[in-house]
């Protein structure tokens, strides 16, 4: 499970760093696959440093935030304003742990990546996603309901690839799919990718059941 988990984001990665045309599944101008898993690793070591960076100024909001709460003057007319600095300060507070503890199994992360398993994993599923690219985003288009695969940021539509070929080429379920891709969305994208990516494989993986 872990080195799965693991694999997907390398190849995320590493698809972020090769071409996206439409009428081509590859370029010649793209990299070997090991040279961009070499690429994705240094791209994950950046993302663990920053990740970290965020949490510490995140918790550095929570403390003002909360010491703001202690220096308002005191008073019933003053409460809702030391209200509000309270659950700033407390909502800053929660938002840092989320984000430190997600950052504290990132290095552990780092020393898996140098595995055989995860490695090859890696190289596979992007092999599998440029191969099979122009496949992929018009089975993917056909479930977008009034949107396009190509109006999508680039992240966005590398998550739903990998969810793609991961459930083609390799066997995971459908459930483990979809969540694992809606949990690279929430480290990689945003909400509104997150809620997109989320619906487009609900649809995605109902059609493909409904043609199996």
């Amino acid at each position: 499970m872990q080195s799965r988990t693991l694999s997907r984001e390398l190849a995320l990665l590493m698809l972020g760093q090769t071409s996206d045309r439409a009428d081509s599944p590859t370029s010649s101008s793209d990299p070997p696959l090991d040279v961009l898993l070499q690429q994705a690793l240094a791209s994950l070591s950046q993302h663990v440093r920053e990740a970290l960076d965020r949490s510490a100024e995140d918790l550095q909001t929570a403390q003002q935030q909360l010491l703001d709460s202690e220096l308002q003057e005191q008073g019933v007319e003053q409460l809702p304003r030391v209200r509000q600095h309270l659950q700033d300060g407390l909502a800053a507070a929660e938002q840092a742990l989320n984000r430190l503890s997600a950052s504290l199994e990132l290095p552990r992360l780092l020393l898996l990546a140098d595995q055989e398993e995860v490695r090859r994993g890696a190289i596979d599923r992007a092999a599998a996603v440029i191969r099979q690219r122009p496949a992929i985003d018009r089975r993917l288009d056909a479930v977008m309901e009034g949107w396009r695969l190509g109006r999508l940021p680039r992240i966005d539509r590398d998550i739903l690839r990998l969810a793609a070929v991961d459930l083609s080429e390799f066997g995971t379920p459908a459930a483990v799919a979809c969540s694992e891709a809606v949990e690279l969305a929430n480290r990689y994208s945003d909400e509104q990718g997150r809620r997109m990516i989320n619906g487009v494989l609900r649809r995605y993986t109902a059609a493909a059941a409904a043609g199996a």
